[in-house]
């Protein structure tokens, strides 16, 4: 599996604008059976304002853009790769999204619980570590099973919610190597 991801500036540009150059630079889907949805990387700004100078229904507003432009460019709704923290910050906890746009929570040295659930959406993807464990890079895991994640690949949803431990205990384990696009055009 193979997948690619945008850091998300929106005090840069328009979330349509942002998802029209990751789409175009790498971050299109294919119908490979190996491509991952590419992922939006949405979280604390490294460079000023916490949440981008942004209210809330702003930063919901700037999420939807990308994500909506993403979907009509490509035909799959982008994975949002986040934090819990920062999506009750910046989104309030905003929880439109649960039932196209799998979620990726980088939740590190946290079991997975209720609260690693931004707007109460299943995780479809857990990273539990930002440590290199037994392959480079952040560590993650899949919550269905490998056919589960190929059915993701080929334009599927992600599997429902697992709730027992025998079903967690089937999560798929993802290792990953973040390959970011960026651009002046992204930023611009």
């Amino acid at each position: 599996m193979r997948g690619a991801y945008h850091f998300g500036l929106p005090d840069r540009s328009t979330g349509a604008a942002q998802a029209q150059w990751f789409a175009a630079h790498g971050g299109a889907w294919s119908a490979d059976g190996q491509t991952l949805p590419g992922a939006l990387d949405i979280e604390y700004n490294p460079y000023g304002a916490t949440c981008y100078g942004l209210s809330q229904g702003a930063m919901v507003a700037w999420l939807t853009s990308f994500v909506t432009q993403y979907q009509a460019l490509t035909t799959r709704w982008p994975v949002i790769y986040t934090t819990t923290n920062w999506w009750q910050t910046c989104t309030g906890n905003y929880a439109g999204f649960g039932a196209t746009v799998p979620l990726w929570i980088a939740r590190a040295g946290v079991r997975r619980s209720a609260s690693c659930r931004p707007g109460g959406a299943r995780a479809a993807f857990w990273q539990w570590t930002n440590q290199p464990v037994d392959f480079p890079g952040d560590q993650d895991v899949f919550n269905g099973s490998q056919d589960d994640l190929v059915a993701l690949a080929n334009g599927g949803q992600p599997p429902p919610p697992q709730h027992s431990a025998a079903a967690a205990s089937s999560a798929t384990t993802y290792h990953r190597r973040r390959r970011r696009s960026s651009s002046a055009a992204s930023r611009g």
